[in-house]
């Protein structure tokens, strides 16, 4: 190949993947919404070993402009002291029990928690999210009354010690396999788990967790039942209004957590979305392969540039980190390395999906939270921890 025809298809690679981006859209900063709300929201938080990460949300629920009917912390088995966190909090605690046969555990206490609440609409939140902004519900609110139906946000990614950059590109992965940010609505639709708001008769329509009891993958399924009752599911960004902070406690946490999710993700997207991010990170893999050879071969004196020409692999190089910024930027807090020398985030991403796919299509079993989800069984009526 040479180099004008790879230059034109890296290049191409590279406008796929923006062209999955290009409609991203956030929560609103600041919705105009009265303080008060004719329906009344329930939070529900499913939540299993997390007393250092419920006082940040339960906190910032305290804060809102738009406030909310009951807060309930669904004890999903802790073995640390959640309970006692949300019940000093003011959170209404519910003991989740262990989940049935052919349940998994966060589905177990979704169900659970939607089953006790009171409020009209119903705000699924996971434990490390926070609202971020006073207005945070209200804009939640603005676009559930917009569009009805399932809202459901990728909350902007906070990071701050230097193995949570590793989560660059599977946050950016995540965002474009989706096909959620688009000009056209996906075929497969999808959803994100950290934040969901519906009323509580469009979760009714749908099945609610009930119909995706089994899924590993339950807020992706969770969308196809909204499809399936012909209800719209919208996604956004959390931008300012609701940010998370997932992995804090180490490259482990990171690789258990993205380990659950990745592979399984990928072959629950749309195909057309899925071909497009495939074809962007294969981009990136080129750019890292060929710059490095070229720089081998300038350091061994080769006579003849067989790799590339090096001024074509840098120009590369600048194009896809300038790119990769400006999306990291959109969805979470990265530092300037996680784009500048992306190679490092990639192989982090290659060795994690390598390890997601033997763990997910081989071995059909994962470990999450000190529970093993068997996938032949899920589903089914199969014992799913």
């Amino acid at each position: 190949m040479t180099t004008s025809v790879l230059a034109v298809v890296l290049l191409l690679a590279a406008a796929g993947g923006q062209w999955l981006v290009r409609g991203l859209r956030r929560v609103p900063d600041a919705a105009q919404r009265s303080s008060g709300s004719a329906s009344s929201v329930s939070v529900v938080v499913p939540a299993r070993d997390e007393e250092r990460t419920l006082p940040g949300l339960l906190g910032s629920l305290r804060d809102l402009t738009v406030p909310v009917a009951e807060v309930i912390v669904v004890d999903d088995g802790s073995r640390d002291r959640t309970a006692a966190v949300a019940r000093a909090a003011g959170a209404r605690v519910l003991p989740a029990a262990a989940p049935p046969p052919g349940w998994t555990g966060k589905a177990w206490a979704c169900h659970r928690g939607a089953e006790e609440a009171v409020g009209d609409l119903l705000l699924f939140l996971d434990a490390d999210t926070v609202l971020s902004t006073p207005d945070a519900l209200a804009g939640l609110l603005d676009l559930r009354d917009r569009d009805g139906g399932l809202v459901s946000v990728q909350p902007y990614h906070r990071t701050q010690r230097p193995h949570e950059q590793l989560s660059a590109y599977f946050n950016v992965v995540a965002v474009m396999a989706s096909g959620a940010f688009g000009r056209r609505v996906p075929s497969r639709p999808m959803a994100f788990g950290p934040c969901l708001l519906t009323t509580r008769e469009d979760y009714r329509r749908a099945g609610g967790h009930a119909a995706v009891r089994g899924e590993i993958l339950d807020d992706v399924a969770l969308a196809r039942a909204y499809a399936r009752a012909g209800l719209p599911v919208r996604c956004t960004l959390g931008g300012r209004a609701i940010s998370m902070r997932s992995y804090p406690d180490g490259i482990r946490q990171l690789a258990a957590g993205w380990t659950k999710n990745i592979a399984s993700g990928a072959s629950a997207a749309s195909p057309v979305a899925a071909l497009l991010t495939v074809g962007w990170v294969a981009a990136h893999h080129a750019v890292a392969v060929g710059a490095a050879l070229s720089v081998v071969e300038v350091a061994s004196g080769s006579d003849g540039p067989a790799a590339g020409h090096p001024l074509l692999w840098a120009a590369g190089w600048a194009l896809l980190a300038v790119q990769l910024r400006a999306i990291l930027g959109r969805i979470g807090g990265f530092r300037r390395w996680a784009w500048a020398v992306f190679p490092v985030p990639l192989l982090a991403f290659d060795a994690i999906f390598a390890r997601s796919a033997v763990l997910t299509v081989v071995r059909r079993s994962v470990r999450w939270r000190g529970r093993d989800v068997d996938l032949r069984r899920a589903g089914r009526s199969g014992e799913v921890a």
